[in-house]
């Protein structure tokens, strides 16, 4: 039985407040993506909830609309953007862009909405500029805070921005990465940046592609942090209406597919980029502003799940024993849906010290460092996260010199 203080659905679009929703996907209940247990919580079952996605018949926007409690969600946060060498690189190289296209003042604030370890504003403040991070993990926060990376452990809202309003300097930069699409009240969130953003300072955000996600099948990025599925069509329209103007869109390769978006507060003379109308145009040839493409995606994903655990159970059956790398949020999606528990995967490999001797949200299978690899001798690895495949691979390869395998599930199964 669920919790129903621990979650609730809500009845309206997250970017438009219309009624006119409907249904057309519905995936396997999940625990929280991103809750990892301890080996003495072994014995308790783990709340699951709904994981439904909705089409807006108004704005097209694509959601889920069970919202699990964000305490449950960010307070005690696993994921840590700096044990990642590709986006400690995405990031370094996403501050240099920005100070190349926008040239912020050094008077102003760099403001980083969601910053973790404050592993973006680090590459700003290097570079002389004043930063400020917001985050709700508590202990994320703290170690920002040590590293000298000014965090202020909180959800960002309206509140918190007359906070900033009073106590620092605008921004001439306010980043949301891979945040913009985990908050409910994206309106608060607009109403809050606008509070504290320079005259003609920028919003810059990155968000998982719906384009990419049906294209690639990477339905595994729908999971209970992300509770929008972002395409162009429906934040054109979101950001008017609120008083910004969407002026650039960027397609950009993080998390399998993504986009970045640059805003402006709304003015007679707002530039707009053809990025804009170029990604418009895809969108309406691809159909993704059409609520049968978004149903006829299923049958995509189901052939995907009987090719993957075909080939799991013959090399089980076969007596090998098979491992999986990575242990991202999106794997929790990917597990459950395709079934993936200890019977097919003997133990999980990740590098954040901070999983490591944890067990997987809800199927429990124990999470251990890279030196599984020569300790436990898997004949197989699958790739959880795959969307860092390369990097893991060019990492691993005397693990592929000596015989072992590589399974990338997604966005096609194959075998290295």
């Amino acid at each position: 039985m669920i919790n129903t203080k621990n979650y609730y659905r809500r009845k309206t679009c997250r970017l438009c407040a219309s009624k006119e929703i409907d249904s057309v996907l519905k995936l396997n209940s999940t625990p929280p993506a991103n809750a990892f247990v301890k080996k003495s919580e072994l014995n308790f079952t783990q709340e699951t909830y709904p994981l439904e996605v909705f089409f807006c018949k108004n704005c097209n926007h694509v959601q889920i609309l069970d919202v699990v409690n964000p305490s449950i969600l960010f307070e005690n946060y696993v994921y840590v953007s700096g044990t990642s060498p590709v986006f400690r690189n995405h990031f370094e190289e996403y501050a240099i862009e920005l100070i190349k296209e926008f040239n912020p003042s050094y008077e102003e604030l760099i403001i980083d909405i969601g910053s973790n370890d404050g592993t973006l504003l680090s590459c700003f403040k290097s570079r002389g500029y004043k930063v400020l991070g917001i985050d709700p993990a508590k202990e994320i926060a703290d170690e920002a805070n040590r590293k000298g990376i000014e965090t202020l452990n909180d959800f960002f809202d309206f509140e918190v921005s007359e906070h900033i309003n009073i106590n620092y300097p605008k921004a001439s930069i306010i980043s949301a990465n891979n945040v913009f699409a985990h908050c409910d009240d994206l309106m608060g969130i607009i109403r809050g940046v606008k509070n504290i953003l320079s005259q003609n300072g920028v919003f810059v955000f990155e968000v998982s592609y719906l384009v990419d996600v049906l294209e690639k099948t990477l339905f595994d990025t729908i999971y209970h942090e992300h509770l929008s599925y972002h395409s162009v069509i429906p934040l054109c329209k979101f950001f008017k209406s609120n008083g910004m103007h969407l002026f650039k869109v960027d397609r950009i390769n993080t998390h399998g597919g993504s986009i970045r978006g640059y805003a402006r507060l709304l003015n007679d003379s707002s530039y707009e980029h053809e990025s804009i109308k170029n990604l418009i145009s895809l969108e309406n040839k691809l159909g993704i502003n059409k609520k049968q493409t978004l149903i006829n995606y299923a049958s995509k994903i189901n052939d995907l799940k009987l090719n993957l655990n075909n080939i799991l159970r013959s090399l089980k059956s076969q007596g090998k024993k098979i491992g999986a790398f990575g242990a991202p949020a999106k794997a929790t999606t990917l597990m459950y849906q395709f079934g993936l528990d200890k019977l097919l995967i003997d133990f999980i490999i990740d590098d954040s010290p901070l999983k490591q001797g944890l067990f997987s949200p809800g199927l429990h299978i124990p999470v251990l460092s890279s030196n599984a690899i020569v300790t436990e001798k898997p004949d197989y690895l699958l790739l959880l996260a795959w969307n860092f495949s390369d990097s893991i691979i060019k990492k691993n390869k005397k693990y592929l010199e000596s015989g072992g395998h590589f399974i990338v599930p997604l966005p096609l199964v194959k075998i290295i």
